[in-house]
């Protein structure tokens, strides 16, 4: 029998989370073992149309799917759980994460009835899981949602440290700081691979504590005199707690608004995250009970999202709030990079309403969850790697993280920047980019998933900017006769009364096309209508330069 000796190679392999917002996934690869940190989505742009929601392609895990062990995952935001409920039906892996992260995971994949075929393991700060070949141990941190952590993966090829999310509070709502001490001992025994967030890798200094924003919100909560309505994202338990403590303080009842916030907050009060007196929660319904100035509404939509309560609450679309005037609205979030032009309308349509907007420009009303240049100097200082991955952000933050830890005086050949689906080889000494893996992103329509690509996106901006044109015509095929029509519809294209006289044309057009097709003994459908399609496309065109998409319908007689 020959023994086949170890390689002691582990392969990194990012398929999210790299050189974009958002959908972070991490695949660590030593032989026949797999393990996966993260697995999250991201939210369309305004090119993706009627796209719910994005997910790392996951073809490699699938093909491998005999080799996962699990997912462990750093913290309970959309980016890095959001992919699970979708990536779960296909690869059914124990999930290992903190109670609060754990319980938003339970959520979702109740609303998604797949919970009961799901192992989900409660996991602390300080435990260390041991899955084959992999120890991997759970490390406390700070960022914008509770019980957050960072993970080092203990391997046969050395310690891999990855962050998570992160930053650096010392005196967090929730009095659990980030544990350093564990970094540093880290660092002492030897780390061969760091991965860190590169969020905010572009900004100087240190990002501010948490606390300076309750500051803010009691000043500004003291001086209201009419409803105080708070956008901020329904993951941020520490903010709503001290928009809760506020409330409280002022004798201000507090109701939610927007699906998220409602179900995170009862997650988050069920384990004891976020502690309100239960007398001072009401039901939306029940705000018009009470004096304006006894009223606090908590709300989903501080990024401008179409369909959040704050944008229908601008809009006064939303069927419980109606904006007054002497309301304060304050917008406690700063505007992701593509949503500022959403959050500007916002704020436009709640300040022609009479409201008093309050937003970051104005106070310091939010705090960043993730670490500025000296924290990353510091976490470099204290693990002290041998290689570095910077992780988390657009690629300007990964190219600007890496000179950071090049001035640190890292190597520029140990530090790796990598794209989506990259294969990073590491050994103890050795670190090298060794192929790459299908990898992309996966779109979800409603419950349809990855039935939507680049062609069917390309049709939904063309019926977006140039309309539809349908043309129903019906034909005797044996006397080769129009019998009926052309009847042309039309839908975003042009406004029909007020165009009669182009829609004759194109009529004649239509007319002309199929008599042609019968001049030259042409009566197969197909070639009929591609001929339609192709004659009434070059007229318009060169009639009023416009592209509509259009629909021949050749109905048999």
């Amino acid at each position: 029998m020959i023994n086949k000796k170890k390689t002691n190679k582990i392969k990194v392999i990012p398929l999210g989370g790299l050189g974009e917002i958002g959908k972070n996934l991490t695949v660590f690869e030593y032989e026949n073992e797999i393990i996966v940190i993260d697995c999250g989505m991201s939210f369309p742009n305004e090119e993706l149309l009627g796209i719910d929601l994005i997910i790392p392609d996951i073809t490699y895990l699938i093909k491998n799917r005999e080799k996962i062990k699990g997912f462990f995952i750093t913290h309970g935001h959309e980016d890095h759980i959001g992919g699970l409920p979708y990536v779960l039906k296909q690869i059914n892996a124990p999930i290992y994460a903190t109670k609060l992260t754990l319980g938003l995971i339970e959520s979702k994949l109740q609303e998604h009835k797949i919970l009961d075929d799901c192992t989900l393991n409660i996991v602390k700060p300080k435990d260390v899981i041991e899955v084959g070949n992999f120890k991997v141990e759970f490390i406390k941190t700070n960022h914008s949602i509770a019980d957050s952590v960072s993970i080092a993966l203990h391997t046969p090829a050395g310690i891999i440290v990855h962050t998570g999310d992160f930053k650096i509070d010392f005196t967090p709502i929730d009095g659990e700081t980030i544990d350093l001490q564990r970094y540093a001992q880290l660092g002492k025994r030897g780390v061969l691979l760091l991965m860190a967030d590169s969020t905010n890798a572009t900004r100087l200094g240190y990002t501010m504590s948490e606390k300076t924003v309750g500051e803010a919100l009691e000043n500004l909560f003291m001086n209201a005199n009419g409803r105080v309505i708070v956008a901020t994202f329904a993951s941020n338990i520490h903010r709503v707690q001290q928009i809760a403590n506020a409330s409280v303080k002022n004798n201000r009842k507090i109701a939610f608004s927007g699906r998220s916030m409602e179900r995170i907050c009862e997650v988050a009060m069920e384990l004891g995250y976020l502690f309100i007196p239960k007398e001072m929660i009401i039901d939306l319904n029940e705000t018009k009970k009470y004096s304006n100035d006894r009223v606090t509404i908590i709300t989903t939509g501080s990024q401008g999202e179409p369909m959040a309560a704050l944008t229908r609450i601008a809009s006064g679309t939303h069927k419980n709030i109606r904006v007054e005037k002497g309301d304060m609205v304050i917008i406690s979030a700063t505007p992701i990079p593509g949503n500022q032009k959403a959050v500007s309308d916002v704020i436009n349509d709640l300040i022609e309403k009479g409201a008093n907007v309050i937003y970051e420009s104005i106070k310091e009303i939010h705090v960043s969850g993730h670490a500025c240049e000296e924290e990353l100097k510091l976490i470099q200082t204290l693990i002290k790697p041998k290689f570095f991955m910077p992780i988390h952000g657009e690629h300007m933050h990964l190219i600007n993280h890496s000179k950071i830890a090049e001035n640190m005086g890292m190597k520029k050949s140990n530090i790796f920047v990598l794209e989506t689906g990259d294969v990073l080889e590491l050994s103890r000494n050795k670190a090298q980019i060794a192929g790459k893996v299908q990898a992309g992103r996966v779109l979800i329509d409603g419950i349809g998933v990855g039935d939507v690509g680049n062609i069917v996106l390309k049709d939904r901006k063309n019926l977006a900017n140039e309309g539809i044109l349908t043309i129903v015509i019906a034909i005797n095929r044996e006397s080769r006769t129009i019998v009926s029509g052309p009847d042309i519809i039309t839908r975003g294209f042009v406004y029909v009364r007020d165009s009669e006289g182009l829609i004759k044309e194109i009529s004649e057009v239509v007319i002309e096309s199929i008599e042609k097709c019968f001049d030259n003994n042409e009566t197969q459908w197909t070639k009929m209508k591609n001929t339609i399609r192709r004659e009434v496309n070059n007229f318009i065109y060169n009639k009023i330069k416009r592209k509509p998409m259009i629909l021949p319908t050749i109905i048999e007689i």
